[in-house]
């Protein structure tokens, strides 16, 4: 039987150790291609490249792997993927990351990893986006490889319902070993943001964005309590934003 078509792709570049790890065991599992912002993407969100040229071009980093590098945003490279380079192949994976530091509650509309795996939901393909709760740019991956193909194969294997991203994060390496997985729900958690006023050499105002992450959860269901104890958290995630609960409200209580 032929093996399964895995796009790799993530927001931290194409030379970024994540991703180099994420490489290594998808090939384990299917035939990999790779297509992957040719620059730091993090924070780029669901954003996509319409007025501006979008560029692409083979990358020879991985050996005995077809790889391109893109200009765009991490949704970019997997449009690109599924409706250029891959076409008119089917595809069957896309996996996402992994990333340098968490992605866990509010963070996945912000996150560019998670917005490639969305994209991939959006376009029918299964997904997921890996990331792994430290953000240094050496974080030790080596606890990370077996739950990773678990994942994998559970998803190629069971399947996931259609229309659905799941949001893998993984705690950081630890003494003791991770404890599982835990199959939850986005925290209530969020970012309470600050704005730095600065000034450059030149006198000129500028402004840098930093806040804390506020964990307004108290559950022991969701992605941080599962993080804070050492579990490898996977939350569903759909793309359908709708409040489909407040519709009949808003026809019952509007004017309109």
């Amino acid at each position: 039987m032929s093996k399964p078509l895995i796009l790799v792709t993530n927001d931290d570049g194409i030379t970024a150790p994540g991703i180099q790890k994420l490489i290594a065991l998808a090939r384990q599992i299917g035939e990999v291609v790779v297509l992957a912002p040719d620059s730091p993407q993090s924070g780029m969100g669901h954003a996509i490249t319409v007025g501006d040229t979008l560029r692409l071009k083979p990358n020879q980093m991985f050996d005995g792997i077809e790889a391109y590098e893109c200009s765009g945003t991490p949704a970019d490279c997997v449009k690109l993927a599924k409706h250029y380079v891959l076409k008119p192949r089917k595809l069957d994976l896309v996996l996402s990351g992994i990333n340098h530091g968490s992605n866990t509650s509010i963070s996945i509309l912000y996150s560019g990893t998670m917005s490639a795996a969305i994209e991939g939901a959006i376009e029918g393909t299964p997904a997921i986006g890996f990331s792994l709760c430290d953000f240094s740019h050496k974080a030790d991956m080596s606890h990370v490889d077996e739950w990773i193909l678990k994942i994998i194969r559970e998803t190629l294997e069971r399947g996931i319902p259609k229309g659905i991203a799941l949001n893998v994060n993984i705690p950081p390496r630890q003494q003791e070993p991770l404890k599982g997985i835990k199959i939850c729900r986005q925290a209530n958690a969020r970012w309470e943001e600050e704005f730095d006023r600065r000034i450059d050499p030149h006198g000129r105002e500028y402004f840098w964005l930093t806040g804390n992450f506020i964990n307004h959860d108290k559950g022991e269901d969701n992605d941080e309590w599962a993080i804070a104890n050492n579990y490898i958290s996977v939350v569903p995630c759909l793309f359908d934003m709708t409040g489909h609960h407040v519709i009949s409200r808003l026809n019952d209580d509007w004017d309109i």
